[in-house]
Formats: C-alpha cells, sequence, structure tokens
C-alpha cells in the first residue's frame, strides 16, 4: 500500500515536469516565430532619374596673350622726350604715342612723332623716357582689338580628346559672373618632352574690348555633349564586386502595401560635376535610392524618408 503511495507520487511529478517543459518548449517556438515574423525596414532618401543634356570638359587656366602684334617705330633716331600712352592703354589708329627729338648739340630740328600704326591696346613699352634710340628700335607694341587668344597646356593623356574648333568657356576673376566664348584654334605639333604636355592656343572673342591681355582666365574646354540621355547624381551608383549599380524603389509585387529595394545594373557614361550618364539599366522617371544604400540589398523593404529634387534637365 505504502509502495502504490510511492508510485503515485512519482508518476504525478513527471508529469508535472513533462508539462512544465512542453509549455517552455512552446513558449520558445512562439518566440522564434515571432523573431522570424520581423522584418528590418531600411530608411532610406531618394531622387528621380532625368532626361536631359549633360557634358564632359576639360577644366584648364591660362594667360590672355595678343593673337597677333604690331610694333611702332621711329621715322627718326633721337631721344624720346615725350611718352603719350602706358601699358594697357587702349589707342587708336594714328593716335600719337611718343615724340622723339632729333636735336643734336648746335644742332635743332623738329621732333618726331610716333603714331600707333594699329587700332588696338598697348601691351609693352620697350622704349622708356629720356632713352636714346634709332629707328629700328621699337617704341611700343600693340595687340589687335577683337581676338585676343588663351595658351594653355594639356597633360599628354588628354591629348586625345583635343581637336581644333572645339567650344570653349572662359570665365575671369577680373568679371565674376561673366562667361566668355571661344573655340581651339591650334594645337602644337609637339609634347613638351620635360612637363609632357602640349600647347593648345584657344581664340577668344573680345566684341566687348573689356579683356586684355595679361588677365588670367579659367578655362572650360568642351570635349563632348549629348542631348537625351538619362542622368542621376553620382552618389546614386553603388560599386561592389567589379559591378556597379543602382538602388530602385519599387513596389513589392507580391505585396502592394510593401516597398522595396530592386538592384539594377547599370552601364555609366559621362561622369562630370557630380552628375552620370545611365546608358542603360533604368529609365527617366525611376526613383533612385540616393542615401543608404550601402545596406541594401535586392529585395529588401525600405521606407523612403527624404526625397531629392531632380537634377536639371540642362547643363
Amino acid at each position: 500500500m505504502k509502495h502504490n503511495r510511492v508510485m503515485i507520487v512519482l508518476m504525478g511529478a513527471i508529469l508535472i515536469t513533462s508539462c512544465g517543459q512542453a509549455s517552455k518548449n512552446k513558449e520558445q517556438k512562439s518566440s522564434k516565430t515571432d523573431r522570424q515574423n520581423q522584418t528590418t525596414v531600411f530608411a532610406v532618401a531618394t531622387t528621380k532619374a532625368v532626361k536631359g543634356q549633360i557634358r564632359d570638359y576639360m577644366a584648364l587656366s591660362g594667360d590672355i596673350v595678343a593673337s597677333s602684334t604690331v610694333d611702332a617705330y621711329s621715322d627718326v633716331a633721337g631721344k624720346i622726350s615725350k611718352l603719350f600712352v602706358s601699358v594697357g592703354q587702349r589707342v587708336q589708329k594714328d593716335e600719337p604715342l611718343a615724340e622723339v627729338d632729333p636735336s643734336r648739340p648746335g644742332m635743332t630740328f623738329n621732333p618726331g612723332i610716333v603714331k600707333a600704326p594699329i587700332t588696338g591696346t598697348v601691351v609693352a613699352l620697350p622704349a622708356q623716357l629720356g632713352m636714346t634710340i634709332s629707328q629700328s628700335v621699337t617704341v611700343a607694341r600693340l595687340a589687335g582689338s577683337g581676338t585676343l587668344e588663351v595658351r594653355t597646356y594639356v597633360a599628354e593623356r588628354f591629348i586625345s580628346k583635343m581637336k581644333v574648333g572645339l567650344p570653349v568657356e572662359l570665365t575671369l576673376d577680373a568679371f565674376p559672373g561673366k562667361v566668355f566664348y571661344g573655340q581651339v584654334r591650334e594645337l602644337s605639333p609637339t609634347v613638351d618632352p620635360a612637363s609632357r604636355t602640349m600647347e593648345v592656343r584657344i581664340t577668344v572673342k573680345n566684341e566687348s574690348n573689356i579683356l586684355k591681355p595679361g588677365l588670367f582666365a579659367k578655362v572650360k574646354i568642351i570635349t563632348e555633349e549629348k542631348t537625351g540621355v538619362v542622368k542621376i547624381p553620382a552618389t546614386a551608383i553603388v560599386r561592389r564586386y567589379g559591378e556597379q549599380y543602382v538602388f530602385t524603389v519599387e513596389t513589392d509585387p507580391q505585396d502592394p502595401a510593401r516597398t522595396i529595394a530592386k538592384k539594377r545594373v547599370v552601364t555609366a557614361g559621362i561622369l562630370i560635376d557630380d552628375q552620370v550618364e545611365i546608358r542603360n539599366g533604368i529609365e527617366a522617371g525611376a526613383e533612385v535610392v540616393l542615401r543608404g544604400q550601402s545596406l541594401l540589398e535586392d529585395g529588401v523593404q525600405v521606407r523612403v524618408v527624404d526625397t531629392t529634387a531632380p537634377l536639371k534637365t540642362t547643363y
């Protein structure tokens, strides 16, 4: 009898332990299932791909020089008694530049007047007041008005991009906010072996006659222009394991309530000024992830927390 009571107690204890363990296992399975059902949602910022213009250019610098100069000489030998002009001054044809006194001790002659041979700007005055000169000495050097020239130098690795006739834009600190235009006029037939550069000469329009030789210019040589191309900010592109791609934000076809990131492999073209041409992979109007893409994988759920205005369609 006593033995039966002990067996009943042991069986009850085992039953209670089994029920407790079963309940614990059920709770663990439920917790694991809940964790599996939880989905990570990535916050991203986006912008729209646009169709528009893009161009490639080389940014250089150079000095403005006269494309052609003319020297002024005296008809008589003597001492320069007067200078009527200074370097940088604009003069008209036949305007007096200097006076030369041919007189000698005991002999007095009428002074000779050195006149401007062309309308232009005085770029040099080799002769100085009081200097004795002959007819072969240059009194003044004038640059013709209208057309000036910029001389700049291109590294040898970019020589293949250069050709005569390419359009050029110039800006100068002397005229902030103003753009001047020109074109490549001449390419040097040789490369400097010391600097490994090639000289490029650029004709500059100076119709308003405000540009002067000696000014420093920032130069953009336009090497390629395209219209009707898809472009996006360059920072949207991810480069990983030899691939370059972007993530677009799209509706999940399996669940229209979800927004997901789709990986789109792209082929990039011109890259300039933080924008890039997309030759294939996405179309204009696609919503492209601009920030937060480094953590994304194809098909993950995303939430757009910020949008950036699309690029301008023009340059």
